[in-house]
C-alpha cells in the first residue's frame, strides 16, 4: 500500500474513510458498508488485503485438500446409510426401517448445532480435527452391530461428527482464501461428488454380491457385505483424520482471532501463512490496533461483553439479524436450506429402493443393473460441481442466478422422473437430477458462508445447517407413514426444490467478485 494505515490515522482521517480507502486498494466487501461494526469491518478489510497480497499458495492448496475431506464426509455418510438400508432391513426385519434414517438425521442436527455454534466460541481448530475422527470411530464400531437398535445408535453417533463438517470447514477455508479465489469454495464440492462415486464403487462388490436376496431367510453370515462396507468407509474416514491431524497444521483464522480481540495472534498467523507460501507480508500489529486508538468501539472480548451482553444472550445469532437487510438474507438462506433439507432426503435416501423396485417392474432390477445405474448417476456429480464453479463467476449470473436456476431445475428433473416408462428413461432423468443437484449444492455451499461475517460465520452456518437437519428429520417420519409405492414423495420433493429456487431470486446480497468479511 502506498500509504500505511498509521499514516492515515496521523492525518485524523476517520475509521470509515480508512475503511473506504482500504476497500479500494484490493478488495470489495461481500456485505455492504454499514452492515457490520465499523471497527470490525475496518480490521477485516486490512486482513483481507493482507491475505490477498500473499495470494493463493501452498498453504491454501493443502487446505483445499484437507477441507475437501470434510466435504466428502458430508455426502459419503448419508450415502452409506442409504446403501446399507436394504441389507440391514433384510437382516434385522425392523417394524419401521426408516427409523435408521431418522436416527442419522437426529445426529446430523445435533452435530450441526454443537460444532457450528461452538466453533464461534471455542474456535475452529479443535472442531476441524475432531469431526472426522468421531465419524471414523463410530463408523468402524457400527460394523459389529448385533441388532437394528445398535446400528441406529451408531448411525446417530457417527452423524454427530458428520454434521459439523460443513459449518466448520467452510468457515476455515473461506477465511484463508484471497478474495480473487473465493470461487474455490464452490469448486470444493467436487469432493462431495467424488464421495458418492467412491461409495458406489466400493459398495458394488461388497453389497452387490454379499447381501441376502429379497424373500430369503437372511442370516448374518450370508449378509456380511454391509459390515465389510462399514469397515471400508470407517477406514477411509480414519485415514482422512490421520492426514488432518498428523500431516497438516491448521491455524486459527486471522479474522476469527481479530474478532476475539487477539490482534497479535491474527498478525502472527498471517505471517506464518505467508512464510509457508514463500512470501512475506507487510502487515503489522499497528495496522490493526490503530483503529482502537481512535477511541472507537473495540473488538476485544471484554469490550464485546460490555457492548452486547448484559447477562446472557445469543450474541452471534443477534449479529446475523442486526439490520433489516442482513436479517432478510439470513432468514432466506435458512428457508432455502430447510426446503432442500426435506426435499433431498425424501427422494434421495431411498433412491436405491426406488431404482430396484421400478427396475424390477421393467424386468431388469438385477444387482448389476442397480449398481451400474448408481455408478453412472454418481459420475455425473463431478462435472456438475465443476460447472457450478464456472457459473458463480459468470457475469449476469453470479451466485444468486446460479443458485436459483440450478435449484429450480433440480425440482423440474425430479418431476420429470415420474414420467419414465422404461428403466433407461428413469436413469436419464436421475442423471440430469444428480448433475443439477450437484451444481446447486456447489453454489449453495459456497454462497452461504460468504454472506456471513467471520466472527459470526460458524453461527450462521450452524443456523443454515440446523434448518436443513430439522426438516431432514421430517423425511423419514413421512416415509414411515406414507405409501412409498407411489410417486408422491417425488412430487413433494420437486415442489420444495422449485420453491427454494424462487426464494434464491429474493436474496439481497450478490457476493461474486467480492471478498468475505
Amino acid at each position: 500500500m502506498a500509504e500505511s494505515v498509521e499514516d492515515k490515522v496521523g492525518k485524523d482521517i476517520s475509521v470509515d474513510a480508512i475503511q473506504s480507502d482500504t476497500l479500494d486498494d484490493v478488495t470489495v466487501s461481500a456485505l455492504p458498508k454499514g452492515t457490520l461494526d465499523p471497527v470490525y469491518a475496518a480490521k477485516a478489510h486490512v486482513l483481507n488485503n493482507a491475505i490477498q497480497e500473499i495470494g493463493m499458495g501452498r498453504y491454501q492448496w493443502q487446505l483445499f485438500c484437507v477441507v475437501g475431506f470434510g466435504w466428502a464426509s458430508d455426502n459419503l455418510w448419508p450415502v452409506v446409510t442409504s446403501l446399507i438400508f436394504t441389507p440391514i432391513t433384510n437382516e434385522f426385519s425392523p417394524s419401521k426401517p426408516p427409523l435408521l434414517s431418522l436416527s442419522q438425521n437426529i445426529g446430523l442436527l445435533f452435530g450441526a448445532m454443537f460444532w457450528g455454534f461452538g466453533c464461534d466460541v471455542f474456535g475452529r481448530r479443535w472442531a476441524f480435527n475432531l469431526t472426522i475422527g468421531i465419524t471414523a470411530v463410530f463408523g468402524l464400531i457400527a460394523a459389529g452391530s448385533p441388532n437394528f437398535a445398535a446400528i441406529g445408535v451408531f448411525a446417530a453417533l457417527w452423524s454427530v461428527g458428520v454434521g459439523g463438517n460443513l459449518p466448520v470447514d467452510s468457515a476455515i477455508f473461506l477465511e484463508f482464501l484471497p478474495g480473487t479465489h473465493q470461487y474455490l469454495l464452490t469448486v470444493l464440492s467436487i469432493w462431495w461428488a467424488f464421495a458418492q462415486l467412491l461409495a458406489t464403487l466400493i459398495a458394488w462388490p461388497l453389497l452387490g454380491y454379499r447381501t441376502c436376496q429379497e424373500g430369503t431367510v437372511c442370516t448374518r453370515s450370508a449378509n456380511m457385505g454391509w459390515r465389510y462396507f462399514m469397515i471400508a468407509m470407517g477406514g477411509i474416514a480414519m485415514l482422512m483424520f490421520a492426514i488432518r491431524f498428523l500431516c497438516f497444521t491448521i491455524f486459527e483464522s486471522p479474522k476469527y482471532l481479530m474478532g476475539r480481540g487477539s490482534d497479535t495472534d491474527a498478525v502472527r498467523v498471517v505471517h506464518e501463512v505467508a512464510r509457508r507460501n514463500g512470501k512475506t507480508s507487510a502487515l503489522t500489529l499497528a495496522d490493526l490496533q490503530v483503529f482502537d486508538q481512535q477511541g472507537q468501539v473495540q473488538t476485544d472480548a471484554s469490550a464485546a461483553l460490555h457492548r452486547k451482553l448484559e447477562k446472557l444472550n445469543f450474541t452471534h445469532v443477534r449479529a446475523l439479524f442486526a439490520s433489516p437487510k442482513l436479517a432478510w438474507s439470513t432468514s432466506l438462506i435458512m428457508l432455502i436450506w430447510a426446503f432442500i433439507g426435506l426435499g433431498f432426503p425424501l427422494y434421495n435416501a431411498f433412491l436405491p429402493y426406488i431404482q430396484a423396485t421400478r427396475g424390477a417392474k421393467f424386468g431388469d432390477g438385477s444387482t448389476y443393473i442397480t449398481y451400474r445405474d448408481s455408478l453412472i448417476i454418481a459420475v455425473l456429480g463431478i462435472p456438475g460441481a465443476m460447472f457450478g464453479g464456472v457459473l458463480v463467476e459468470t457475469p449476469y449470473c453470479g451466485r444468486k442466478g446460479a443458485l436459483a436456476a440450478s435449484t429450480a431445475l433440480t425440482g423440474v428433473f425430479l418431476f420429470a422422473s415420474t414420467t419414465a416408462l422404461t428403466s433407461n428413461a428413469l436413469l436419464g432423468w436421475n442423471c440430469a437430477y444428480n448433475f443439477m443437484s450437484n451444481v446447486m449444492y456447489a453454489v449453495l455451499y459456497g454462497y452461504t458462508p460468504e454472506v456471513f461475517p467471520t466472527k459470526d460465520r460458524g453461527t450462521g452456518n450452524a443456523l443454515a445447517a440446523t434448518a436443513n437437519r430439522v426438516f431432514g428429520i421430517m423425511a423419514p417420519i413421512v416415509a414411515i407413514y406414507a405409501n412409498l409405492n407411489t410417486a408422491a414423495p417425488v412430487y413433494v420433493s420437486g415442489a420444495l426444490f422449485i420453491a427454494a429456487g424462487l426464494l434464491a431470486v429474493l436474496l439481497p446480497f450478490e457476493s461474486r467478485g467480492k471478498a468475505s468479511m
